[in-house]
């Protein structure tokens, strides 16, 4: 039997392996590691110990702009949307029990997406780009709703919900190019640009939008890993064990939207990452839901943090969009997948 610890207080109980506490630790380290290497490289090379002194107020005055204004709250944003995504994937591919899930494939960003180039193309000039974030999230959820009730007979399947979830994103896929087609050339640059994904630009105020997104909503999708567990052994086993599916299913979808679409509001269409991060987790701690989902959020944000720094540091003075580098790994590993899977289907 693997050594674990076990935590209990009172009628709340939690296990989890030393092995997962151990690489939990490393990826926290990884991330700290982060927070003080992104706002380091760019153009101009600032030292990490000088990016500490600028962060609490005794480094040199020159620095302060490039650090607070755009460097640091870059990677935050980087590594916050890689998190949500990361558990937006984990929480889709344990409901469905499908490895090919994430928010990105499901339609979930799709309906994003469509809410915002809807919001680029047709919103009135006085209409603030302020709220083309609040656009993308009703789209994400109105498109979640419409996916779970065209899904539901009796209850929700989850090979029903994935199938049915791959037709509506191609809708939304259709949709969203047909509104560029017939939109003005900078309506349908501005949308490209935001379908690629970017973090570029990237403020104090994305990171106040994603920093509880992630705190409150990692915890709570913890709540379920129990649950997440036991389903994966199938409905009716679940069912027998006390687990009410369908409330908890549906809780689940709803934590795991949230997230994409707080994510996808942020930095647009970012692809992947919440598919590649939950395949990387369970390399390193298994399939265990309780390490999985803290694991799937800090690889998750290191993936996006790592994809936007070769972004804005090879390929300086032009910013690529950090989009590109998560669809370059992320669309092999899909085909791979496909292939590795392709008896299961």
């Amino acid at each position: 039997m693997k050594p674990m610890f076990t935590i209990r207080k009172g009628p709340v109980s939690f296990q989890i392996e030393k092995h997962t506490v151990r690489v939990l630790v490393l990826l926290f380290l990884m991330t700290l590691g982060a927070l003080a290497l992104g706002p380091s490289l760019g153009n101009k090379l600032i030292h990490p110990f000088e990016v500490i002194q600028t962060v609490v107020g005794t480094g040199a005055g020159g620095n302060e702009f490039i650090v607070m204004n755009s460097r640091l709250p870059r990677t935050l944003v980087s590594l916050l949307v890689g998190a949500a995504l990361g558990v937006s994937g984990v929480l889709l591919q344990g409901v469905v029990r499908n490895p090919l899930a994430a928010p990105d494939i499901i339609g979930v960003t799709g309906g994003a997406s469509v809410a915002a180039v809807a919001f680029l193309t047709y919103a009135p000039e006085s209409v603030g780009i302020g709220w083309l974030p609040a656009a993308a999230v009703v789209g994400a959820l109105f498109i979640s709703i419409l996916i779970y009730s065209l899904a539901w007979k009796r209850g929700v399947t989850p090979i029903r919900l994935v199938l049915i979830g791959i037709g509506v994103a191609a809708v939304m896929s259709a949709l969203t190019t047909f509104m560029i087609v017939v939109s003005s050339s900078v309506t349908a640059s501005e949308a490209y640009l935001w379908l690629t994904g970017s973090v570029y630009g990237a403020s104090w105020e994305d990171v106040y939008i994603m920093l509880p997104v992630v705190l409150l909503l990692t915890p709570a999708a913890c709540l379920f890993s129990k649950s997440l567990n036991v389903q994966q052994f199938g409905d009716d086993t679940a069912s027998g064990l006390g687990v009410r599916m369908q409330r908890t299913r549906f809780i689940v979808l709803g934590i795991s939207v949230v997230a994409a679409g707080a994510a996808v509001a942020v930095v647009g269409a970012v692809g992947f990452v919440g598919l590649i991060a939950p395949h990387i987790a369970r390399a390193l701690v298994g399939k265990t839901f309780g390490g999985l989902i803290a694991s799937s959020a800090f690889i998750g944000g290191l993936l996006l943090f790592g994809a936007d720094l070769t972004a804005r540091t090879i390929f300086y003075p032009v910013d690529v969009p950090a989009g590109v580098f998560t669809a370059a790994v992320g669309a092999p590993f899909f085909l791979y997948l496909l292939y590795r899977n392709r008896n299961q289907f």
